[in-house]
């Protein structure tokens, strides 16, 4: 029989047949598949397996077939790529402007592992209902002039990553804004969401299909972020009239080390970086940090390329090097 991965813990994976639509808990036969040997998770939600029903609602994997794509992240605890999700047709990076902070260096990173995947992402901005509300300063004072400053950092931000190609959606699961045209952002694709615990990715899905009721979590105050609500990515799907819906909703992440990509390709998955490639003085064995005649510093003064994005790029750098060291 054939079906689809929908979630899987210790070896043990909820498998979807096509030829019966029923659900069955499989475990893999022997184990080990020979091509997922390298990875944390030798499935993962979207792979499509052959498998041998043993019993109701039982059966066995017995082989994976080759995956269009995968979207992975490192695994530091078993220093390993550690796949998300397989044969997807889009990413969607969930943020907020506050409660958690807004992190742009997390979504830096989440559309660089989707460019180095091929994986067309788009950012969606949750609790947009808090970007008018005041900030707290260092010394716990509510300011109108911290409020605005913050505010507009924020969407200064968003505003770039529109000009650099990427499509940004303002939503809130709690008002409903946005939720129809999301909605219909994803009609008929395989979506992933992805962002930070307590971004609200499991409320924004039971907005989206109300019936769903996807268990949330509440922010710690102690340290204003979010706790892990949904602990393994899960395949959801739904249907309304014409439209299917197959969305996975994986575990919030604190921090995202990319995978597989090597410290000297960085620039080409980040989109206003690619262009100049090769372009700089010394060429491709330019480290962009001091060199004369390098392009992306060039790009940096002449406003091409933003500061924070720059930044983003040499911290990258530096953690996949020390990655590469440590392996």
């Amino acid at each position: 029989m054939k079906g689809v991965v929908i979630k899987g813990s210790r070896n043990i994976f909820l498998i979807k047949s096509f030829d019966t639509n029923l659900y069955y808990e499989c475990p893999i036969k022997g184990k080990i598949l020979k091509c997922t040997q390298k990875y944390y998770n030798p499935l993962a939600p979207g792979d499509i397996v052959c498998f041998e029903q043993e019993s109701p609602g039982k059966g066995m994997v017995t082989n994976v077939e080759q995956r269009r794509n995968f979207f992975t992240r490192f695994n530091r605890k078993g220093l390993l790529p550690q796949i998300l999700a397989s044969n997807i047709d889009r990413i969607l990076c969930v943020t907020t402007p506050a409660a958690p902070p807004f992190r742009p260096r997390f979504i830096d990173r989440v559309l660089l592992q989707a460019e180095a995947a091929r994986i067309p992402a788009f950012l969606v901005m949750n609790k947009t209902d808090l970007i008018k509300s005041s900030c707290i300063n260092q010394h716990g004072d509510k300011t109108e002039r911290n409020t605005a400053d913050h505010n507009n950092e924020i969407e200064e931000r968003m505003a770039d990553y529109m000009r650099i190609g990427y499509k940004v959606m303002y939503v809130s699961a709690a008002s409903g804004e946005g939720i129809n045209e999301l909605r219909s952002a994803i009609a008929n694709t395989f979506s992933v969401f992805i962002g930070q615990s307590g971004v609200g990715k499991s409320s924004l899905i039971n907005a989206l299909f109300p019936n769903t009721q996807l268990k949330t979590g509440v922010l710690n105050e102690k340290y204003d972020r979010g706790n892990h609500t949904t602990v393994q990515s899960q395949m959801i799907e739904f249907k309304i009239l014409e439209d299917v819906f197959q969305i996975v909703d994986t575990p919030g992440v604190r921090q995202f080390v990319p995978d597989g990509v090597k410290t000297e390709h960085i620039m080409l998955y980040m989109k206003e970086f690619a262009p100049l490639a090769g372009k700089c003085g010394f060429g491709l064995s330019c480290s962009h940090r001091k060199e004369a005649r390098c392009a992306i510093l060039n790009a940096v003064e002449t406003g091409m390329i933003r500061p924070e994005r720059y930044d983003s790029f040499l911290r990258i750098q530096s953690e996949l090097n020390a990655l590469k060291d440590r392996k």
